[in-house]
């Protein structure tokens, strides 16, 4: 072996040493991925990372009040006669979650990962509904809120 392939050789393996620590650098910057919910009708599904979440820690009232108007969330067609199911993640059921319609509780909190609603009630005036879009919400936490999932269900023209 000549010293030409040896010195192409060295290089190789530095290069390759880099690229490994560069890459486990990269993933140590990497910011943790929240617990997953998903909202399930008919075929069709959503889901969506937290849109405010604190790594499992209380909420503040002002972080709280800035996720509520976030208006940049996933959305699914409901026709009125579907079953909308939602689906979180085993961690976020274990500290209890309520879905919310409008900013408003829809359901009480509970600590199952799954849970059924009529697609009517999401376009029904009587829950609060008005127009042919609703926001809902999942809120982690039975006493302070730890995180929030938001999804505009649209109501699927006939």
């Amino acid at each position: 072996m000549t010293s030409l392939q040896s010195a192409v050789r060295r290089r190789r393996a530095v290069a390759a040493a880099a690229a490994v620590s560069a890459g486990l650098l990269l993933l140590t910057a990497c910011d943790k991925p929240t617990p997953m919910a998903t909202i399930t009708v008919g075929d069709d599904s959503v889901h969506s990372e937290a849109t405010c979440y604190n790594d499992g820690k209380a909420l503040s009232t002002a972080d709280l009040a800035k996720c509520l108007k976030n208006t940049d969330v996933e959305s699914i067609k409901v026709d009125p006669d579907d079953t909308v199911r939602f689906g979180v993640d085993p961690k976020l059921a274990d500290e209890g979650w309520t879905i919310l319609m409008n900013d408003q509780p829809l359901t009480d909190s509970s600590k199952k990962s799954y849970r059924t609603i009529p697609g009517s009630v999401f376009f029904n005036a009587q829950y609060g509904a008005t127009g042919n879009s609703t926001k809902v919400a999942i809120k982690e936490g039975e006493k302070d809120v730890k995180g929030l999932w938001t999804f505009k269900l649209e109501k699927k023209s006939s």
